[in-house]
């Protein structure tokens, strides 16, 4: 219950913010208020379970997420090394697109990562980023396959794919 009651917490706080002064008499319509309320509590009664969800063990605390130093931790790997990497990554796909120097294909990367978050975080990082795919993800071993603009070896290392990605999902999920 309490899983439901954070998520839709969450879920309506983020639809005020994207309606924001969208309203006729005041910031918000009451008509906004009502259904963001609804689709909140939609949202956190299908989502909460995944959402907040004990892993096992002392680090897999349910509301681990709900830690402001993780939050701040997050914010700065979006702000910081996630957009740097991205802008490279970009810069690299026109040169590679530019240059026709291609050479896709798809890698198995290990990232040792322990919990469902952090490989779901370190799998929408590649994914983000232009140039790479998370393609699928081997649950018992929590392994990623990787689709990669630019294979030259066939099994490289994590570093060399998706550089410091890992170590901020575990800093962040972990």
């Amino acid at each position: 219950m309490l899983a439901t009651l954070i998520t839709a917490g969450v879920a309506f706080v983020f639809y005020l913010l994207l309606t924001f002064g969208s309203g006729t008499v005041g910031v918000w319509s009451i008509e906004e208020l009502i259904t963001g309320a609804v689709l909140s509590l939609v949202a956190g009664l299908v989502a909460g379970r995944v959402a907040v969800r004990r892993e096992g063990g002392e680090r897999g605390h349910p509301l681990r997420m709900l830690n402001p130093l993780r939050i701040l931790l997050f914010l700065v790997y979006l702000v910081g090394p996630f957009l740097f990497a991205m802008a490279k990554a970009n810069l690299d796909v026109a040169y590679r697109v530019i240059t026709g120097k291609i050479r896709p294909g798809i890698v198995r990367l290990t990232p040792g990562l322990s919990t469902d978050f952090g490989v779901t975080l370190l799998a929408n990082s590649i994914t983000l980023t232009p140039g790479t795919l998370s393609v699928d993800v081997d649950e018992e071993n929590r392994d990623l396959y990787v689709h990669w603009i630019n294979v030259t070896d066939p099994e490289p290392s994590t570093k060399a794919v998706c550089g410091s990605f890992p170590d901020w999902a575990r800093r962040i999920a972990e």
